[in-house]
């Protein structure tokens, strides 16, 4: 089978550690396009991979004969346009999160794709491929805790970009949480609240930082977040499921752990979210680039998270942003799944 050809649009941070993946780490797969509204970035980039180009319009890098599958790696409220083009062209697509910047333009995403008759969207929530949450998710689904009642999550980061605000807290971190429990618990959140404790004093003027989210599945499972990206720390993303039988925790960082005179003790924590989730990118790339290359033949070109999963993601997002503003529990509006054929 021939390898896939890739066009990646967005060389930023992420894109070009996509690029590298894929020129590196990831069989059956190489990068023939790539995009950026920096030009000179992605000739940059393209210049160091044999038979790679440039092309400056991402709609027209989608519609290229020489693409067969597509990863967006660029900004959130390109994505909406981006994502049709590809539906349009019939190009799988691997689309970094968000789906799209609102749960109306992610809900027409998903009616588009459903109207195709075959999944040719996956998003990008990484952690599913990450062996810790894997095994937590086997040990749900095995039974063997019966029953998982709470949900205690905690995602620190050292520093954000200036830009960051408060409700990219919510949008770009929380997020994560979001698909990690409908990932765990396989049901929809239904009710979420955003708390804001006193501001870390080293956080930018006007930041909310921490903050703490308080979730709600539709059959009652609680589950808390612990926010705070401007630790000046480092990465730390950890979640522990209390059930009936017992309890399991992941993301402690117990590598080796050291006893040193004069009586200290530890280990390392993990910088970046390179260093803690790079194996579980190249997994969740290798995945991908398999699906998608048997998915001529199956007629299923992922078995990733979903376009629906951007969607309902996205929801509990907005619901979350009002609660930022209002203080409040804000009940989350989605609509059925059952309500779109082939979702």
């Amino acid at each position: 089978m021939s390898d896939l050809r890739v066009a990646v649009l967005g060389v930023g941070i992420m894109g070009a550690d996509h690029v590298a993946r894929l020129t590196s780490k990831i069989s059956g797969a190489q990068v023939t396009v790539v995009n950026d509204y920096l030009a000179e970035k992605a000739e940059r980039i393209a210049a160091g991979i044999p038979g790679c180009r440039v092309i400056a319009d991402p709609l027209d890098a989608i519609a290229d004969a020489g693409v067969d599958a597509v990863v967006l790696a660029t900004p959130g409220p390109t994505h909406e346009k981006q994502l049709l083009a590809c539906l349009e062209h019939s190009k799988p697509v691997l689309c970094e999160k968000p789906l799209t910047t609102d749960m109306e333009t992610s809900l027409e995403v998903v009616k588009r794709e459903a109207e195709l008759g075959k999944r040719l969207i996956q998003v990008g929530f990484m952690r599913r491929f990450d062996r810790e949450y894997a095994a937590l998710k086997a040990m749900l689904d095995s039974g063997q805790l019966g029953r998982p009642l709470v949900l205690h999550c905690a995602h620190r980061n050292p520093a954000v970009p200036p830009s960051f605000d408060s409700a990219m807290i919510v949008r770009d971190s929380l997020v994560h949480e979001v698909d990690v429990t409908r990932f765990l618990f396989d049901e929809e959140i239904v009710s979420i609240q955003i708390i804001t404790p006193s501001a870390n004093p080293a956080a930018p003027e006007g930041l909310a930082d921490p903050q703490i989210a308080i979730m709600r599945t539709a059959s009652g499972k609680h589950v808390d977040v612990e926010l705070f990206v401007t630790t000046g720390v480092a990465y730390e993303v950890r979640a522990e499921v209390v059930a009936e039988k017992g309890s399991a925790i992941i993301g402690l960082d117990v590598g080796l752990v050291r006893k040193t005179a004069p009586g200290n003790w530890g280990g390392q924590i993990t910088p970046g979210f390179r260093e803690r989730f790079g194996a579980a990118y190249d997994t969740e790339f290798q995945r991908w680039v398999d699906a998608v290359r048997k998915g001529s033949s199956t007629g299923n070109y992922t078995d990733g998270p979903s376009a629906w999963d951007g969607y309902a993601a996205a929801a509990v997002c907005e619901a979350g942003v009002q609660s930022l503003n209002n203080g409040r529990p804000v009940d989350v509006t989605m609509v059925s799944r059952d309500s779109i054929k082939g979702a």
